[in-house]
């Protein structure tokens, strides 16, 4: 590594840029990582390789993972930042990751809880919290060996909350950041979580010199949950970013959108798994117009309301039956949590409920594919007539940025006011309340309707703005604001 302190950038994430596989012979092979945090954080340091050297820190996910854990290896490849995989037990990273981080963090954030029955927080939650915390403290012992004076670090996520003041403990001269992926919440239903732990998590981020958020109004619900729940000194400033002054320190809290590398989406795009794909679903469509989303089976991406306006689009509008397909790409996600697993079968029976009432000899008005296949995404999105991103709540979500870049002839954006998106582009999408099922019907019939032009003009205008706000402007913030 450098010997330059300043140099030096360290990454630390839950998930991380490779994962290994056993070959048929015991050796070892490594692939890249997915996922929109890893991809944008990957994106924008290889834009600023020539100014930094990175350390990516992460957990073994997988028995190979953790068999290179094991070994010590750090470069996955030539030109790849070096990566060290953490082996943490398999049980503390369960109750880590699916216990606290999945099913309380991202349900308080995204105002996901069924409240007359969850969230209930007993004995088995405060075992899971004692794993969190653990599983917290692990990655800041790594850290902690791996940074000296002047080291930047890029905590990612809600994962690793407690992480940056675990960190200040053990090495006080850190330039620490913590960037928060997932929307904010109010303090009425951030209140949700255990007097303790509410205080805990705040006053972990705010370890960190700087804490960022993807849209104002998340970093604004920050804001007011440290002076509602801490009691903190608060400074709003514009756009929703501000300060907290808390036990003595500091913490300059930014909005960083993030947008997309257009160029090299576009020549991904052009590569002949994605052009090949691309035929064969133009081939699927039979000359009709296409309404695409493209989306992991995840509770806050609201698929289930999704389909029911398209439902009603065809009950209330019966013009476009036979006229219109309906792409539906519904990934699998978090089958360890039963709320998952049922609401995927609810995707199920609906999409089959949609064919078996409005399907005729020569027309099936729905397609629903559960297979990850991200060359078919990428295609579908070169063809669509209209994109519908509408998730109940989301951080960014940057299928309704990528859509547009992609698109060969203009789609229009149907687009959720509740996604971070929203407030970068939504000027030029048609924004709706993802609740609003009728209003959401509606707008697939605008949007069908809309000229082409028009929609050329709208697709272009998101793309010019995505385009501007790509990773390497969003990491180089964040690296800017530690000095």
């Amino acid at each position: 590594m450098t010997n330059d302190p300043s140099r030096l950038v360290l990454v630390a994430s839950n998930r991380g840029p490779v994962s290994f596989a056993f070959a048929e012979d015991g050796s070892l092979t490594a692939s890249r990582g997915g996922g929109g945090m890893v991809s944008g954080v990957m994106s924008g340091l290889a834009a600023i390789a020539c100014d930094v050297e990175v350390l990516w820190l992460c957990t073994a996910l997988s028995d190979a993972d953790r068999e290179a854990a094991r070994r010590g290896d750090r470069v996955v490849e030539p030109g790849d930042a070096p990566v060290r995989m953490l082996d943490i037990p398999s049980d503390m990273f369960s109750a880590a990751y699916n216990g606290i981080a999945n099913s309380v963090l991202w349900f308080v954030h995204h105002l996901l809880f069924d409240t007359p029955n969850q969230p209930r927080f007993g004995p088995e939650f405060r075992r899971d919290w004692s794993c969190y915390m653990a599983y917290n403290a692990a990655f800041a012992d790594a850290l902690a060996q791996e940074c000296t004076a002047g080291t930047r670090v890029l905590i990612q996520d809600y994962h690793l909350a407690l992480a940056p003041r675990l960190l200040r403990e053990r090495r006080p001269s850190a330039r620490i950041a913590h960037f928060e992926h997932t929307p904010w919440a109010p303090p009425d239903y951030y209140r949700l979580l255990p007097d303790d732990i509410a205080v805990a998590i705040l006053d972990g981020m705010l370890g960190a010199d700087h804490a960022g958020f993807l849209a104002g109004r998340w970093a604004a619900a920050f804001l007011d949950c440290c002076e509602a729940v801490l009691g903190a000194r608060v400074t709003r400033g514009a756009g929703g970013a501000g300060q907290v002054r808390y036990r003595g320190r500091t913490t300059e809290v930014g909005v960083h959108p993030l947008g997309v590398d257009g160029t090299a989406l576009r020549a991904r795009g052009r590569q002949p798994d994605v052009s090949m794909h691309a035929d064969a679903l133009a081939a699927m469509a039979h000359g009709r117009q296409l309404i695409v989303r493209v989306d992991r089976t995840e509770l806050s991406k609201n698929i289930v309301r999704g389909l029911a306006a398209y439902r009603e689009l065809l009950l209330t509008r019966p013009g476009w039956r036979g006229r219109v397909l309906h792409l539906a790409f519904a990934y699998p996600s978090r089958s360890e949590l039963a709320e998952y697993r049922e609401y995927t079968a609810r995707v199920h029976e609906l999409a089959t409920g949609i064919n078996a009432e409005f399907a005729t000899p020569d027309w099936e008005p729905l397609v629903l594919d559960v297979k990850d296949d991200y060359a078919r995404s990428l295609a579908a999105c070169r063809i669509a007539d209209v994109l519908l991103v509408n998730p109940l709540r989301d951080g960014m979500n940057l299928v309704a940025e990528e859509g547009p870049i992609l698109s060969e002839r203009g789609c229009a954006l149907v687009l959720s006011r509740e996604a971070g998106a929203a407030a970068l582009i939504g000027d030029e999408a048609l924004l709706i309340n993802p609740y609003d099922v009728t209003a959401t019907a509606e707008a697939l019939h605008a949007a069908l309707s809309m000229p082409a032009a028009e929609r050329r003009r709208r697709a272009a205008m998101i793309a010019a703005t995505a385009s501007g706000r790509a990773p390497a402007r969003w990491l180089t913030e964040q690296l800017d604001a530690l000095g």
